[in-house]
């Protein structure tokens, strides 16, 4: 095969506006091969990391990995090395970027480091959301995996409130709530100029506008436009549309909550708020939780 033809024959995922079709000119077929990332998508669990992802796929200056590869942060995959993680990213052109997600580097001892050590010019997404809100999604997320498994489970505020009322900070939801705690290590390796935090509430409610921003930290041209996203009034959230296809997160995303006691809550605002005053010193704005 001396040229690439059809999105078919290339894997293009949905949405994607063909590169090679550009201003009528063909691309060799030697050019596309995968490549190591140049962007990251550290984190946060439970913050929209596969929504920012499925957005940015609409770019075609975007090629991404759709599956978590876990390599920096699991001693197993870790082993196996660059050409290993390599062969987990999707077929690329060199006018496009690779970016890959894994949600739990940002809480990693080891990933910052590992990182650095691969490609310390490396832009890194970080995607935020209220501490609190992603608490109760991360434990809905176990909570629905228990019972899918008839395995027993607890109620949050059984996990949370030790005798006396006292608040269980150990639990791993709690200790991945801790942005400023976590960053404080990647900014160890990485100047904050290569960390780009995004909105989580925001790119719910206005995912254009927080996708603008996207875009320029990634050196894109500007290309998601209004007409690529549709609210879908049954999930309560934007859809992603493109070249008349149309596309919404599966049901694991936008899951419903359980009830949790409202004095629990302000529990957890009430330890978070400090912590949450730290990572807003550290990233140079504020958000609006709790």
């Amino acid at each position: 095969m001396c040229g690439i033809n059809t999105e078919e024959e290339t894997k293009i995922p949905w949405g994607w506006k063909a590169p090679w079709k550009r201003n009528n000119t063909q691309i060799s077929s030697e050019d596309w091969k995968q490549r190591l990332p140049q962007s990251i998508i550290i984190g946060v669990r439970k913050g929209g990391t596969r929504a920012l992802l499925e957005m940015l796929s609409l770019h075609p200056q975007v090629a991404a990995a759709h599956s978590e590869v876990h390599f920096f942060n699991v001693e197993e995959n870790y082993r196996k090395g660059l050409g290993w993680y390599s062969q987990q990213m999707p077929i690329s052109h060199p006018t496009q970027i690779t970016v890959e997600k894994t949600p739990g580097y940002f809480s990693s001892l080891k990933a910052p480091e590992r990182i650095h050590a691969m490609d310390n010019s490396m832009k890194l997404l970080l995607i935020v959301r209220d501490p609190v809100e992603r608490l109760v999604s991360d434990y809905t997320q176990i909570l629905h995996n228990r019972k899918a498994r008839h395995k027993p489970y607890q109620a949050l505020e059984q996990i949370l409130l030790r005798q006396g009322q006292e608040l269980n900070t150990r639990y791993k939801a709690m200790q991945r709530s801790l942005y400023a705690l976590h960053l404080a290590r990647w900014l160890e390796f990485f100047p904050r100029s290569q960390i780009h935090v995004v909105d989580g509430g925001t790119l719910i409610r206005e995912p254009l506008s927080e996708m603008r921003h996207v875009e320029h930290f990634l050196g894109l041209e500007p290309y998601l436009g209004p007409d690529n996203f549709y609210f879908n009034q049954t999930k309560g959230f934007y859809c992603l549309q493109a070249k008349g296809y149309q596309h919404c997160l599966d049901q694991s995303k936008g899951r419903p909550h359980p009830t949790v006691d409202e004095v629990l809550l302000e529990q957890l605002c009430t330890y978070f708020s400090e912590h949450n005053e730290n990572f807003f010193a550290m990233v140079g704005r504020t958000f609006n939780w709790c």
